[in-house]
């Protein structure tokens, strides 16, 4: 039988008669192979090309930025959202006193648990380990007070617009008529010693201002508030507690000096995520939710930048 299929099948396609049988049937071969290729449908299924993408990301390097794609739609399924925030970055976020975490960073995670209508999970972190979490699946978001750097914008996504503010500002009465560092003249300011904020007012302040230098932030707020000095240059944190802590002294910041503001980070391939993000973000401010938590945990208006 194969004598005659091999004849038959040299002779339609016009191949030599030395064309021996080890030939024909390597042939015969190749074109059976394809017709049961092309009768089993001949495509690549997806569950080979998830199989193909989770071997190579199992054989990345250690360390290697995890690429996901899915993560709101995994957390809408399971009903629940892990959020990395800070235990030691107060007011964005500690531990109090009944064990617990809390501080603008929590609250923010909670309205976003609340929107997507599922159960929070925090995973309090310190600075080193906000990334990390993020990159390897143990936390679904990052609400850290991060900021924002083209460094760390290749390892995971930022929020299109921030979430909380973080500068370094001039505070002090409520009254002062100060609003720039043309208005600093014949004003005394206390700063802490080779801080940022040393520097800053060093450089841009005009003739006519006293810097008194400290030895830390406390050392500087105690100045202010004992009236050793009409203002101090500081980070919004610190002066956020400090006008917490003392509200009969009527202090407020007078202006902002330089921005960094916070933003939330989202795994990177997340773009599901990242929208709804940015989506919640901009909710968030025009309603005035975060203009409120920035009143309570630090003590003034939400200050962030508008791009």
């Amino acid at each position: 039988m194969f004598n005659s299929m091999f004849r038959s099948l040299r002779q339609k396609l016009g191949l030599p008669s030395p064309w021996g049988k080890a030939r024909m049937a390597i042939l015969c071969s190749s074109l059976l192979t394809v017709g049961i290729v092309a009768c089993s449908g001949g495509s690549i299924t997806s569950q080979e090309v998830t199989s193909d993408a989770a071997s190579a990301q199992a054989e990345a390097p250690t360390g290697e930025v995890t690429t996901a794609g899915n993560t709101l739609d995994s957390v809408l399924s399971a009903g629940v959202l892990k959020v990395a925030v800070p235990q030691d970055s107060p007011p964005f976020g500690s531990v109090g006193t009944d064990g617990e975490p809390q501080g603008y960073d929590i609250e923010v995670a909670k309205l976003i648990a609340t929107d997507l209508e599922v159960e929070l999970e925090l995973i309090p972190v310190t600075s080193t380990h906000r990334l990390p979490y993020l990159q390897t699946g143990r936390a679904d978001l990052v609400i850290s007070s991060l900021g924002a750097t083209p460094e760390r914008a290749k390892s995971i996504y930022f929020s299109s617009t921030p979430y909380a503010p973080f500068f370094s500002g001039i505070y002090g009465p409520a009254d002062a008529n100060v609003a720039g560092y043309d208005d600093l003249g014949g004003y005394s300011i206390g700063v802490t010693q080779g801080s940022l904020e040393d520097l800053e007012v060093s450089e841009k302040a005009p003739e006519g201002v006293e810097i008194k230098r400290f030895e830390d932030n406390s050392v500087t707020v105690s100045a202010l508030l004992a009236n050793q000095v009409d203002l101090i240059a500081t980070g919004n944190t610190i002066a956020g507690k400090v006008i917490q802590d003392n509200p009969a002294a009527g202090l407020a910041n007078k202006f902002v000096m330089k921005n960094s503001p916070c933003y939330i980070g989202v795994r990177r391939g997340d773009l599901d995520m990242l929208e709804w993000i940015n989506v919640f973000v901009r909710h968030k401010r025009f309603s005035g939710d975060f203009d409120r938590l920035s009143q309570e945990w630090f003590g003034e208006p939400l200050q962030v930048p508008s791009f």
